[in-house]
């Protein structure tokens, strides 16, 4: 079994076959956004070096960056505890967001209770 076969055969896809994948900025630790993948996306993004995400409103695969040019180079990748959520690490080149901001979660800012100490 190939290292890309024993890492799919790791990886804990939901009931319909996807995988949530968090992209974080891979030198400054800023989370960009969050898409999908199934077990084909995951490979090309192992094997190619960029991000590519399974679009669940288009049926279709996109990689990150071909219509934009707000490419996602891949540095690292690693799967969480349960297998079940991906971790990718990448080299941002523009806007992760597709509203043209640089991450998708600045747009909804929410104001929680912060607490000091949690004891």
């Amino acid at each position: 079994m190939s290292d890309i076969d024993s890492i799919l055969s790791r990886a804990r896809f939901s009931d319909d076959g996807l995988l949530p994948a968090i992209i974080q900025q891979w030198d400054t630790l800023e989370v960009l956004m969050m898409g999908y993948m199934d077990a084909e996306a995951l490979r090309r993004t192992l094997t190619t070096g960029r991000v590519t995400f399974w679009s669940r409103s288009r049926n279709e695969y996109w990689r990150k960056g071909d219509t934009s040019g707000h490419v996602q180079l891949v540095k690292q990748a690693a799967l969480d505890c349960d297998a079940d959520t991906l971790l990718v690490s990448v080299d941002q080149i523009g806007a992760a967001c597709h509203t043209g901001t640089r991450t998708c979660f600045d747009a909804d800012v929410l104001d929680p209770v912060v607490l000091k100490d949690a004891r």
